[in-house]
């Protein structure tokens, strides 16, 4: 059996190429000026959410290689869904947009964007870590996403299964694709 053509994997690359394409249409037609504009002090701008989500998908495939690796090397292939646990889906759904929380949480440090990186980076950097993702999930389709896990990079001693890091990744491109619409649309109504 072809493993990406099971159902929540194939949902799942569904989900990873409307991610892209939003990010294309979210950047589509800005200028450096209008992509480095922030709505307020604090808050960021379209280029600091591509580059957030650039450095968080590196950092997080970083984590889940080696595991994903290993278990590819001992033959554990796929046995269940790759879809999140219990918890796992509680984190992916709190991920999700709209973000309606009155609760402001702060980026981890080592995901933090730069301060006003330019746009054309910034764009490029997420295209390119979005491509190492949706690689990451073709190479790795056919091994036990749901049985293996990893350390979480930001929250020491949590461990997810690969399938839960792969929908957190996911989940996290759109809460801020969302993010950065809401900017780009402040942009225009600014202007």
């Amino acid at each position: 059996m072809d493993t990406m053509a099971a159902p929540e994997l194939e949902a799942l690359a569904g989900a990873l190429r409307a991610n892209e394409h939003d990010a294309r249409q979210v950047v589509d037609g800005l200028d450096e000026a209008l992509g480095t504009w922030r709505k307020e002090p604090g808050s960021w701008s379209v280029a600091e959410c591509l580059d957030h989500l650039a450095v968080g998908n590196r950092v997080y495939i970083a984590a889940m290689a080696l595991p994903a690796a290993r278990a590819r090397d001992a033959g554990r292939v796929r046995r269940t869904p790759a879809v999140p646990g219990l918890i796992g889906g509680l984190f992916v759904k709190s991920l999700e947009p709209p973000v309606t929380s009155r609760i402001k949480l702060r980026a981890p440090r080592k995901i933090a964007p730069r301060v006003s990186p330019p746009l054309g980076d910034a764009a490029a950097a997420f295209f390119a870590s979005h491509a190492q993702l949706e690689e990451f999930v073709r190479s790795y389709a056919g091994i036990d996403l749901a049985g293996v896990h990893f350390a979480n990079p930001f929250i020491t001693g949590l461990r997810f299964s690969l399938a839960t890091g792969i929908h957190v990744l996911a989940a996290h491109e759109r809460r801020h694709l969302w993010q950065a619409w809401n900017v780009r649309n402040a942009v225009a109504s600014s202007q």
